[in-house]
């Protein structure tokens, strides 16, 4: 089994049982059920498929909260009773607060267990375990990679799981994707989780030399079968008429997963953290346009273990029989009870009812209504709700007064100091010696080494020039930018050709990976002008056509070493204007002969998707451009076509699209984050050695 996990492939030795998770036994207690089919009670709905050779038999689970043995017993009860089941995913907390004993030798697990990270930090016991086997914590108990992992079965079935807590401040301050010591996630985990959904991962440890080897390790589709998660998408409850338990949704719900949720179209989300304790919900199917009748399902389930409740125990487990749609698979008829999609369509807020004791009479004036309805006053949590933080039952989470107390080990992100959380931090509204914000600490600027003020509120980085250009002609920008060549830090050893007006340099963190790249040394190179200036639009009419006559040599000479090597280039540039400046580049990038068809149509959908539109004439587009007067996006495409955006302000343009791109065509999503593809020095220098004596016979510098 292979596992993606914050951008990288883990692999999991496991039996060769868990190779062929469907087992020629035949299933005949799912033969005979309807789709959509109710049973009893006691047993849970299922949903029967068309091909029941590759259908396989699924159970859920909620949280076991440290009570291992108790639930292996209960699975091996309900596995003998209404099974055989192919595996069963274990939703929410497994250890939670472990109980002592709990989960000891002598727990043996009845089938293959799929578990996650739900609501506390795993044992120390556990993260030890799992770094040593990349996932396997025993005998068929498997960790989903903690809070961001994606799996495929030996049928094709992708089952991924998001885990963790969701705090709005600590999800957008992190600064990295939280480990599995912290029971919260980040916008990082949900990144990362994004891009391991384009991962197709198989059965078998691959080593990947050459490009199409990892092309055919990726998907090209981010739709999953199965989510489980700890909290729920916030738009969930949209359109159902379903009775809602007494929860407080605003502390179960969070807005980052309604966005995972539209882009993976799970066909059944399964979810542990619904409420304190938790209840169980089940939400009407609903149906996504234009993906052949694709239906999702949405379960909350109530927890295994945990402290005894008072009232009736919440359902805890759910059956299921699910089979992977392919190109031959029938499309599922819309279910009669499916609602609106949550996720698609904007509900209208209801109308306040008109509170008749506060309307003045217009004819007789202030007058008591003999039909007045009294306003409902917010009262106190409704019975078997337990704030989670506290354990109170006084009062809703969002108001709990220990909300601001930190999680045991949690560390501020912005002072380094344990006791409170960001937005508790005495330092986070400190002030610089500019006026702006304080940095962090560790923080320096750099364009003039202060430690007292960020790069956007430093004088040196945001002077003009002497000629008062503000874009920041020859001359007008410090030596500290990334890309001058005056800058001690810049990263010479990657400089592969210099010329009279523009260098070349390879890209730090190439999208292909140079061990496996057609041409020498990897090939994805950046082309700079030696000059400062913030776009190519921004270059003064008088430097201009030098500096623009250089740029198009290179880009020629690269279509040349390319061509040798059977790819073809796609040149980008983000011309985007910005207080802190930049200094203009293009990227270069070779992809295979076979895709260069494909290059237009990949920038058209992910742009779609992103609210990215591109321009009927691009020549008059950069012309507008002209001077600083528009921030825009660039392609060149390798027949030769251009594509140009121009970027609105309402609209967000992330610097990283063009590469996001690429890596979704050429079906590598691991080298989306380019500082994690990062050599070492040593490994750079040799990269660049082999790219500049392949490239030398085509240098127009030479």
């Amino acid at each position: 089994m292979v596992v993606s996990y914050q951008g990288c492939r883990v692999v999991c030795r496991v039996g060769s049982s868990i190779l062929s998770w469907y087992h020629s036994t035949p299933h005949n207690d799912f033969s005979n059920l309807r789709p959509d089919q109710s049973v009893t009670d006691s047993i849970p709905c299922y949903i029967s498929s068309d091909d029941t050779d590759r259908s396989s038999p699924s159970l859920t689970v909620g949280s076991a909260v440290g009570s291992i043995r108790e639930i292996f017993a209960k699975i091996k009860a309900i596995d003998a009773k209404h099974g055989k089941f192919d595996f069963v995913l274990c939703a929410g907390d497994f250890f939670g607060p472990l109980k002592e004993g709990a989960g000891e030798s002598g727990s043996l697990a009845p089938l293959k267990c799929y578990i996650m990270q739900g609501d506390h930090p795993l044992p120390e016991r556990v993260i030890e375990k799992f770094a040593k086997t990349g996932g396997e914590l025993c005998q068929d108990v498997f960790l989903l990679a903690g809070k961001s992992g994606i799996i495929t079965t030996a049928h094709g079935l992708r089952i991924a799981c998001i885990g963790g807590l969701y705090d709005p401040d600590i999800y957008s301050a992190a600064e990295t994707a939280p480990g599995f010591t912290s029971p919260y996630f980040s916008s990082q985990t949900m990144d990362r989780f994004l891009s391991n959904t384009l991962s197709k991962t198989t059965a078998q440890n691959q080593n990947y030399k050459s490009l199409a080897a990892i092309r055919d390790a990726a998907s090209s589709s981010q739709l999953i079968d199965v989510l489980i998660s700890n909290v729920w998408p916030a738009s969930i409850s949209q359109f159902s008429s379903a009775p809602l338990p007494p929860i407080d949704l605003a502390s179960v719900t969070a807005s980052p997963l309604d966005e995972a949720f539209r882009r993976t179209k799970p066909r059944y989300h399964f979810c542990a953290g619904g409420g304190q304790p938790p209840m169980f919900w089940e939400r009407e199917p609903f149906v996504w346009d234009g993906e052949e009748g694709r239906v999702s399902r949405f379960v909350s389930l109530g927890a295994f273990g945990g402290e005894p409740t008072t009232g009736k125990k919440q359902r805890w487990f759910y059956a299921f029989s699910i089979a992977p749609m392919t190109s031959s698979s029938v499309p599922v008829a819309r279910p009669v009870n499916a609602t609106k999609n949550p996720f698609t369509e904007i509900a209208r807020p209801p109308k306040r009812p008109v509170d008749e004791s506060e309307v003045e009479n217009f004819i007789w004036g202030s007058v008591e209504q003999a039909s007045k309805r009294s306003r409902i006053e917010p009262g106190k949590p409704p019975p078997g709700y337990k704030c989670r933080r506290c354990d109170s039952t006084e009062h809703f989470i969002s108001e709990c007064p220990e909300r601001t107390k930190p999680p045991e080990g949690y560390i501020c992100k912005i002072c380094s100091i344990p006791g409170h959380l960001v937005r508790d931090c005495p330092t986070r509204d400190a002030v610089g010696d500019t006026g702006g914000r304080k940095p962090r600490e560790g923080y320096v600027c750099r364009a003039c080494g202060s430690d007292a003020h960020y790069l956007d509120d430093c004088p040196v980085a945001n002077q003009r020039p002497s000629g008062g250009d503000r874009f920041g002609n020859r001359g007008g920008r410090p030596d500290e930018c990334w890309f001058c060549l005056s800058n001690p830090s810049l990263a010479k050893h990657l400089i592969v050709s210099i010329g009279g007006e523009c260098y070349v340099t390879l890209a730090k963190g190439q999208i292909i990976p140079p061990d496996s790249a057609a041409v020498p040394g990897g090939g994805h190179v950046l082309i700079i002008p030696i000059s400062h200036h913030p776009t190519y639009s921004t270059i003064p009419p008088d430097f201009a056509p030098p500096i623009m006559q250089e740029t198009d040599k290179y880009k020629s000479a690269l279509r040349a070493i390319y061509g040798k090597h059977s790819t073809v280039p796609v040149f980008f540039e983000v011309g985007r204007l910005s207080a802190k400046g930049g200094h203009a580049h293009v990227q270069a990038v070779p992809i295979p002969l076979e895709l260069k068809d494909k290059v237009e149509a990949a920038f058209i959908n992910e742009g779609r998707l992103q609210g990215i539109d591109f321009e009927e004439d691009p020549d008059a587009a950069l012309e507008m451009c002209t001077g600083g007067r528009q921030s825009y996006f660039r392609v060149d495409l390798p027949d030769g076509r251009k594509m140009v955006h121009l970027m609105k302000d309402n609209v967000p343009f992330s610097i990283q699209f063009g590469r996001q791109v690429l890596v979704s065509l050429l079906n590598m999503p691991d080298r989306l984050d380019w500082k994690i593809c990062m050599l070492s020095e040593e490994e750079d220098k040799a990269e660049a050695q082999a790219f500049k004596g392949a490239f030398a016979p085509f240098d127009p510098s030479a």
